[in-house]
């Protein structure tokens, strides 16, 4: 129970990551500051990764313990695609990370990730925790920001909305958890993954937004 308890606190110790869904594709986005308690380890980390084309992953928590399940959902996503001939379901790579951190449980893969893409039944996003709980979101945040960029989501998000609409409101969200979230800070990662893949804003593109 105690290494429970320690899993949980620790994927809220840092970081503000958010996952929306949109009606032609999603949104997943962090900030880029990784701590060591009351240290700033390194200002410009990464948050969101590209599993495929098609699929893209963001971490909270401890970065090994992240890094591991990315590495282990990119080889399978790259096996299911060279197996079956298409690409891996975005909720099959959920419910094959969820399988891995609740195999894990009894020793937690202290970290907290969503799993967010589109297929060939839309877009999707996932919320997993470090012990295998998978619950599907349309909007979605985790990490110690949470609770700040969750402010400025729930204000504004609304179902149906394109992803032109939407990335005003999620760089806002990150931009406030930024301000107010010692753990979250420095920059921040958007990547919208729709039916021409998978693609980062640029600094131009997230400095627009922002001004808007």
């Amino acid at each position: 129970m105690a290494q429970n308890n320690a899993a949980s606190q620790l994927v809220l110790k840092g970081t503000t990551t958010l996952g929306v869904v949109c009606k032609d594709g999603v949104i997943l986005a962090s900030d880029t500051r990784v701590t060591m308690g009351f240290y700033v380890a390194h200002k410009f980390g990464k948050k969101v990764y590209k599993i495929d084309d098609h699929l893209g992953m963001t971490i909270a928590g401890t970065v090994a313990d992240a890094q591991r399940v990315v590495d282990i959902l990119i080889a399978n996503a790259q096996l299911y695609k060279i197996n079956i001939n298409r690409p891996m379901p975005v909720s099959a790579a959920a419910r094959l990370t969820a399988n891995l951190l609740f195999s894990a449980r009894y020793v937690p893969l202290a970290t907290q990730v969503l799993i967010g893409g589109i297929d060939d039944t839309g877009p999707h996003v996932f919320n997993l925790d470090p012990f295998g709980s998978l619950t599907e979101e349309k909007m979605v945040s985790t990490g110690s920001g949470s609770p700040i960029a969750y402010g400025i989501l729930e204000d504004g998000y609304r179902e149906g909305m394109s992803v032109n609409e939407l990335l005003p409101i999620v760089v806002k969200a990150v931009n406030a958890a930024m301000k107010r979230d010692v753990a979250s800070g420095n920059s921040y990662n958007v990547t919208v993954i729709d039916q021409n893949g998978y693609r980062e804003l640029t600094d131009e593109e997230k400095r627009k937004l922002l001004s808007n």
